[in-house]
C-alpha cells in the first residue's frame, strides 16, 4: 500500500502558490530537455512491447579477400553474437495536492512542479547510464554509495592531464583536462576504429572553467564563419576537435582519496543504449481520505553497454 501521510501532502502551509493542474506534455517536455547522456547514446523504443529483456545482435566486422580468377568467393564465417539488455528500471515521482491548495493557489507554480517531475526522472535515467559507463574499457565499479558518489576503481579510467595514465584514487592523481589529454583520449577511440561522427564529451561543471582556459577550445568556440552555430553563442558548451561538449551535474564523484574526483566521458553513441519501454506517463487519482489529488509521473526503461571500447572515462579534480 502506498505510504500516504499528511506530512507529505502539499497544502497552503507548505506551498501556498500552486495549482495542481499538472499537464502531461509539460512533464514530458521538461524530461526531454533535461536529459544529457540519454540523448547521446543509442536510443531504442520498446513502447507497447512485452517482455523484460531485449536481445540486440552484435555483428562482427569482416575483411576483404582478394578474388582469384575462376575461383569461388571467400565466405566470411558467421561469428555474430548478441547482447541482452534487461528492462528493469521503473522510477516514479509523486505528489499529493490537497483540495484547499487547489482552490487558492496561483497557476504560475504549476510549471515548477511539472519541471521538477521531468528533471527528477531525467536525472535518474542519466545516473543509470553513468553507472553503465564504468564498464567501458574493461572498468568496474568497486562500490556505490548514495547519489552519484562512487568508487571508480582503477581500471578503464585515465586522468585528464595526459589521457593515458590510469586513475588511482589512492594516489590522488586525478587532473584537470588538458589539450594533450583530450587528444590522447581521442586517439584511444581512433585506434579501434570508433566512428568519427556521433562522438561526444560529457564533463562535470567544474571542468567548464578549465576548458574555457584552453586556447584550443576558445579558438574553435569564438573563431569561425559568421552565423556558425557554436555553443558558447547559443547557450551550450561548445566543441573541441569537432566533438560536442556537454555539461552534466550527474557526473559521478569518487571520494575515496583525500582529493575528490569527478568523471568526464568521451564516447560514441554506440557505447551504450537506453531502451524505453514506457515513456514518461502521468496519472492523477483523487484520494478521498486526504481530500486531494495524487499526481504521479513514471517511466520504465533499461540501460546497457553495447560496445566496450567505444568510450573512455577521464578522471578530473572535483
Amino acid at each position: 500500500m502506498a505510504n500516504f501521510s499528511a506530512a507529505a501532502a502539499m497544502n497552503t502551509t507548505t506551498q501556498d502558490k500552486f495549482i495542481p493542474e499538472l499537464w502531461s506534455n509539460e512533464v514530458v517536455a521538461a524530461y526531454k530537455s533535461n536529459l544529457v547522456l540519454a540523448n547521446l547514446v543509442t536510443k531504442m523504443n520498446h513502447n507497447g512491447k512485452k517482455g523484460d529483456t531485449v536481445h540486440i545482435p552484435t555483428p562482427t566486422r569482416g575483411s576483404a579477400s582478394a578474388k582469384t580468377t575462376r575461383q569461388q568467393v571467400t565466405l566470411i564465417a558467421a561469428t555474430d553474437s548478441e547482447i541482452s539488455i534487461s528492462i528493469d528500471k521503473h522510477y516514479e515521482y509523486s505528489r499529493l495536492i490537497e483540495d484547499l491548495l487547489d482552490k487558492q493557489a496561483l497557476q504560475s507554480m504549476r510549471q515548477f512542479y511539472t519541471d521538477d517531475a521531468g528533471f527528477a526522472l531525467s536525472s535518474q535515467v542519466d545516473s543509470d547510464l553513468w553507472l553503465r559507463a564504468y564498464g567501458l574499457q574493461g572498468g568496474t565499479v568497486n562500490a556505490v554509495s548514495s547519489g552519484t558518489t562512487i568508487d571508480f576503481g582503477t581500471a578503464g579510467t585515465v586522468i585528464g592531464s595526459d589521457g593515458s595514465t590510469t586513475f588511482n584514487a589512492g594516489s590522488d592523481n586525478a587532473a584537470a583536462l588538458a589539450d594533450v589529454g583530450i587528444r590522447q583520449a581521442i586517439q584511444t577511440l581512433d585506434d579501434v576504429d570508433v566512428p568519427l561522427s556521433d562522438r561526444y564529451l560529457v564533463i562535470p561543471p567544474v571542468e567548464k572553467k578549465n576548458l574555457t582556459g584552453l586556447s584550443r577550445f576558445t579558438e574553435q568556440a569564438f573563431v569561425g564563419e559568421a552565423g556558425n552555430s557554436n555553443t558558447i553563442r547559443n547557450g551550450l558548451m561548445g566543441d573541441i576537435y569537432g566533438i560536442p561538449i556537454y555539461v552534466s551535474t550527474n557526473s559521478p564523484k569518487d571520494t575515496e582519496g583525500s582529493q575528490d574526483a569527478r568523471l568526464c566521458l568521451l564516447a560514441h553513441k554506440s557505447a551504450m543504449v537506453h531502451i524505453e519501454q514506457m515513456g514518461v506517463r502521468t496519472q492523477t487519482q483523487y484520494k478521498q481520505e486526504f481530500l486531494g489529488d495524487l499526481f504521479t509521473a513514471d517511466t520504465i526503461y533499461g540501460t546497457g553497454e553495447l560496445r566496450n571500447d567505444a568510450g573512455i572515462k577521464i578522471a578530473v579534480v572535483a
